[in-house]
């Protein structure tokens, strides 16, 4: 039990009843975990405002409810006002867990595209130089040696708090973490205080409702990192960088391609052999050192650098840098299944038009003999993301498998439909197989030397939505059934 006071040290607040000395044994902020004694804190969701439930709260045993107004509750239960009540709870968290974030070293990396990969990068080469690492984002969260699969890219403000405690307990001594712009804009990481802050690019991306109203809000959200670190580590390649870095309060260091980074890669090379695709580069500049890392494309070489530029100010060795990157693996990020020695095949996560293009445009550098794109796209979402990966896949893959990929509530040939719509606008030669493991069959049976195959959308998730239920549906083991019945180890 602690008083309420102390948990609310860290804010203004204006006491609306009762008193801040009443002692509360947990913070709670769903209405379904109220417990007696309880501190809730009302949060405004997307469809439901827990302001409207703060009596029902009350009358379930919470002694203290945290709102930004009044609120109509029973006689007798505190209620405090505080301006916003989700950088409140960020707040409260941090000291109702005992600040378990100034205890550890904590990495923040914010961007449209390469977070998940260059966290992973990142903690494979803190870990393989000894130095346990916790990690927070899109497909899991890792503590220690258990894996927790993830809801959001950047969680909850209580359960990042929680998750920092745990990692502790669990003797890690830093953390990597994906900072969404979402994630930043209702204050899930509020005083956190970051040693270093990443900036990978920025695209136009989640502008829409629920999201963002505009670019210009997109852009400012992300740049909230660099107002809450130590270092900020920019990719100086990208256009918007410096708007992103208006107003901080950081260090700055640069990394990319160009000669003003202060980090740069040099002398590029597309690395390719049986079931095999890489890249390897010179790295100059902060550190010098040869580089080569196991997954394709320039922009693995970005994801690389970003992780060497953070990972220098843990004093980690080259030898050390190179053997990792070697081995940084990310579930679901080009990642490669062997399935035979003539020809390759990958699983990435590009679920839209941008993504599906940089994917694509990249392999085709490989000079494969085919290149095949395999994808659908979800139901109960815009149409126009149909259309557009549809024309893309038509016009750079050499041949497209269209299928089915979370249809939820609609008819999965009516979304095939709406992608071949796309496709027919140009020249690009498709097949349609509704059934997405007997596409994979027929991509793998029909598979010819130097081809290079990728399933795309699905990535790092295990499951078909249909209808509202989630069925377990992995990449992984549809491969691995298909090799099977094909008679292939």
């Amino acid at each position: 039990m602690r008083a309420a006071r102390e948990l609310l040290k860290d804010l203004d607040y204006q006491v609306l009843s009762g008193n801040v000395s009443r002692d509360v044994n947990e913070l709670v902020y769903n209405t379904k975990n109220v417990t007696k004694d309880c501190m809730f804190v009302c949060i405004r969701g997307a469809s439901f405002d827990s302001h409207q439930a703060a009596g029902e709260a009350a009358e379930n045993g919470a002694a203290v409810i945290v709102a930004e107004g009044p609120v109509e509750v029973p006689d007798g239960i505190t209620v405090v006002k505080v301006a916003d009540t989700r950088y409140a709870l960020a707040k409260i968290s941090a000291a109702y867990f005992g600040y378990p974030a100034e205890k550890l070293r904590i990495i923040g990396i914010t961007g449209t595209k390469g977070k998940t990969t260059a966290t992973y990068m990142i903690r494979s080469i803190l870990e393989h130089a000894g130095i346990s690492t916790g990690l927070i984002g899109t497909i899991e969260t890792i503590i220690g040696e258990r894996s927790i699969p993830a809801c959001n890219t950047t969680p909850e403000s209580y359960t990042i708090q929680e998750d920092f405690a745990r990692m502790l307990e669990a003797g890690c001594k830093a953390v990597v973490m994906e900072v969404s712009s979402q994630g930043l804009k209702l204050h899930r990481t509020a005083g956190i205080p970051f040693e270093l802050g990443i900036f990978t690019n920025l695209a136009q991306d989640h502008i829409g409702p629920n999201e963002h109203d505009s670019f210009a809000d997109y852009l400012e959200c992300k740049s909230r990192l660099f107002r809450q670190c130590r270092v900020g580590i920019a990719n100086a390649d990208d256009e918007h960088w410096r708007e992103v870095f208006q107003g901080h309060t950081c260090g700055i260091e640069t990394y990319g391609f160009s000669g003003e980074a202060d980090l740069q890669a040099s002398d590029m090379e597309l690395l390719s052999g049986p079931g095999y695709l890489g890249v390897a580069c010179h790295v100059s500049g902060l550190t010098d050192m040869d580089a080569e890392i196991d997954m394709p494309g320039k922009f693995t070489v970005y994801n690389a650098l970003a992780a060497i530029a953070a990972c220098r100010h843990f004093g980690v060795s080259q030898e050390d840098m190179k053997e990792a990157l070697k081995k940084a693996k990310s579930k679901g990020r080009i990642e490669k299944v062997h399935v035979s020695d003539e020809f390759t095949l990958l699983i990435d996560y590009a679920h839209n038009a941008m993504s599906l293009e940089s994917l694509l445009a990249t392999l085709k550098e490989y000079q494969p003999a085919r290149l095949v794109c395999l994808f659908g796209c979800g139901g109960n979402r815009s149409r126009l993301r149909r259309f557009e990966m549809g024309e893309v896949s038509g016009r750079l893959a050499d041949l497209t498998v269209i299928t089915s990929d979370n249809p939820r509530f609609e008819d999965p040939q009516a979304i095939i439909d709406d992608i071949r719509t796309g496709m027919e606008k140009t020249q690009g030669n498709y097949v349609e197989i509704p059934d997405r493991k007997e596409a994979i069959r027929y991509v793998i049976a029909h598979g010819q030397p130097g081809d290079v195959i990728v399933l795309a959308g699905k990535g790092h998730e295990d499951y078909q939505e249909i209808r509202g239920v989630k069925y377990s549906m992995d990449e992984r083991v549809l491969i691995r059934e298909v090799l099977e019945e094909l008679g292939r180890s």
